[in-house]
């Protein structure tokens, strides 16, 4: 009965070593991985950013159409003599004048 024991004893210290070295690498590891993810998270790849600018000029594109639409009709009117369109089309020329100076910076040239 002794031998038995013994034998079951090593067996289970065999099968037993690879899960505690796996945790015992999955421990160390652990704060690596997290400093890891969280750079990822923090930075911003090159193709992350050139998507995030086209973006940003896209919607500044169709922001620029609407309101160069709403301009030509408010022209429109002005010089029908409606002097509340010709106020209307100073204020969008105004907002297309602000709009189109705040363009997203070019990205830096490597």
């Amino acid at each position: 009965m002794r031998p038995r024991r013994i034998l079951l004893a090593a067996l289970a210290a065999v099968l037993l070593s690879g899960c505690l070295a796996r945790a015992a690498v999955d421990v160390v590891t652990l704060p690596v991985e997290v400093a890891r993810r969280g750079v990822d998270l923090a930075t911003e790849s090159q193709a992350e950013a050139d998507e995030k600018r086209g973006r940003e000029i896209r919607k500044r594109e169709q922001r620029l159409g609407a309101l160069a639409r709403d301009y030509a009709r408010a022209m429109e009117r002005c010089g029908d003599g409606d002097d509340a369109a010709c106020d209307k089309a100073q204020a969008i020329r105004a907002e297309m004048k602000a709009l189109s100076a705040q363009a997203p910076p070019a990205p830096d040239a490597d």
